[in-house]
């Protein structure tokens, strides 16, 4: 029921049904295995789904390179998987620098997720080394496949720009987010992969693809306990549907194929709304997968939801005590950065106001909503309905309400500034001065006004008056996030 502004979910989610199904299609009339369509339905997926660098170009570049780390995996995986302890020691091996990678950006988190769910998907299939031309081979025809799809007969991307994406930090060392992850990933796959081999031999595997996932997409502590609770909830309510669905079918190819596409499509466009449901897509399209071998049973779901509850468990213990990172710590970073981009904002419009044509607010409005995005993200521990801390609760709730009135007022002086017809107010002046003030006292930094070209003012014209009620109630809402702020460590330096 959520918002879909331009149906940009809807075609990117029936975009991957098409582009996976071309993909298998290819590889059964190559006449490969099931291994082989399998593994290269999941290629064609993680590309489509992982790879998201902020131009085509780079898309098409990580795509180019997700065989350079599948082949090794795969190869690996094969070769060992009849010596479990050098297996599982080059795993998490894969799982530290896969999670490491992200440090570089999109690219590297594409890369580092298509090296370990290749590994995965070979525990999954029981792959053996002799199988290795043809998951190769399928692997190619559906990245090639694919591809097509998604740069060639249905390339949403050249249509929709993409969204603006915050700058990678400067930290180094243990300082660094994804370094600490790294480590907390390492530990948590291991004691999944020794739980979960004491609960099963054979499905041990599910453990960790839970830690791994879990850890995908967070930073903080509180984000990462949150994600592991929806991945226990979306297998509960995907195990449940797959009792009734999955199981009855028994793999039945025709029904079994129809149920896949729909969760495929379920699972991306569910993705940016709720992990829960997208979980509930996944449970439920492992099961049909696991019907099409000829393994499904309920008791197999119920060794689903045991391995799940293990990962969960690891993720969440590694978390706490292994390096851990504080949802104000990581909080504090993003409100800051989104208030310094509200005063981007507001001066870039000021200055077309003034007659500056060089200066577009649009692209400041841009990266405010995705400084936003993070904000959400990070403070979602805080406004969790579980969160027994009410106060806390409340604050970070209301911090949320403002910065999105922040948002919404420099959204009005961006779209008045693009009117040709408005022209400078001395007053505006004055306003984007009391901004910038603002901003400063809640990052605690010294204002630094800048210097506007001389227009000789006109007061009265209406463009001018709505520049500045939208300044006006800026200025109100950035002087109201100064209580909520208080005596939390969001915003101070």
């Amino acid at each position: 029921m959520a918002p879909d502004p331009g149906l940009l979910r809807l075609r990117v989610s029936l975009r991957a049904v098409l582009g996976i199904a071309l993909a298998v299609t290819l590889s059964e009339l190559a006449g490969l295995s099931l291994t082989a369509s399998i593994t290269g339905g999941l290629a064609a997926l993680l590309a489509l789904f992982t790879v998201a660098d902020p131009t085509v170009r780079g898309q098409a570049v990580t795509t180019a390179l997700l065989p350079a780390v599948g082949f090794p995996a795969l190869a690996l995986a094969t070769v060992l998987h009849e010596t479990p302890t050098l297996r599982d020691a080059v795993w998490l091996a894969v799982i530290f620098c896969g999670v490491y990678a992200r440090r570089w950006g999109p690219r590297g988190h594409a890369l580092g997720i298509f090296a370990f769910m290749t590994f995965f998907v070979t525990q999954f299939l029981h792959a053996v080394p002799a199988q290795l031309p043809d998951l190769y081979t399928a692997m190619t025809l559906s990245l090639v496949a694919s591809s097509a799809v998604r740069f060639g007969a249905w390339c949403i991307e050249r249509r929709t720009p993409p969204p603006a994406a915050p700058a990678p930090k400067d930290d180094r060392g243990l300082a660094r987010p994804t370094t600490r992850q790294a480590f907390q990933a390492f530990a948590a796959c291991a004691f999944a992969m020794a739980a979960g081999q004491v609960l099963s031999q054979e499905r041990w595997y599910w453990a960790v693809g839970t830690v791994w996932w879990i850890f995908v997409n967070t930073t903080s502590r509180g984000e990462t306990l949150v994600r592991g609770f929806r991945r226990l909830l979306g297998t509960i309510t995907g195990i449940l549907v797959g009792l009734l669905v999955a199981v009855p079918l028994q793999g039945a190819p025709a029904p079994t194929a129809a149920l896949i596409a729909v969760c495929v499509f379920g699972i991306f466009y569910t993705a940016a709304l709720s992990y829960s449901w997208m979980m509930l897509c996944v449970t439920v399209m492992a099961g049909l997968l696991y019907g099409l071998l000829g393994v499904l049973t309920p008791a197999l779901l119920g060794l689903r939801l045991a391995q799940t509850g293990v990962g969960a468990l690891g993720a969440g213990l590694a978390v706490v005590l292994i390096l851990p990172v504080t949802t104000d710590a990581v909080t504090n970073r993003w409100v800051r950065r989104a208030l310094h981009e509200v005063h981007g904002c507001t001066a870039t419009a000021a200055r077309r106001l003034a007659g500056d044509p060089d200066a577009d607010p649009a692209p400041r409005v841009a990266q405010l909503e995705a400084l936003l995005g993070r904000v959400r993200l990070s403070l979602a521990p805080l406004v969790h309905p579980l969160n027994p801390l009410r106060p806390r609760k409340e604050r970070a709730r209301r911090v949320l309400a403002l910065l999105d009135d922040c948002a919404r007022e420099a959204r009005g002086l961006a779209a008045v500034a693009a009117d040709p017809e408005a022209s400078h107010d001395t007053r505006l002046t004055a306003a984007c001065h009391r901004v910038e003030s603002a901003v400063a006292t809640l990052v605690g930094a010294s204002p630094k006004h800048l210097t506007r070209p001389h227009v000789e003012p006109s007061p009265h014209h209406p463009g001018a008056e709505q520049a500045l009620a939208h300044l006006q109630r800026l200025e109100h809402a950035l002087t109201s996030l100064s209580q909520p702020l208080q005596g939390t460590t969001f915003a101070q330096p």
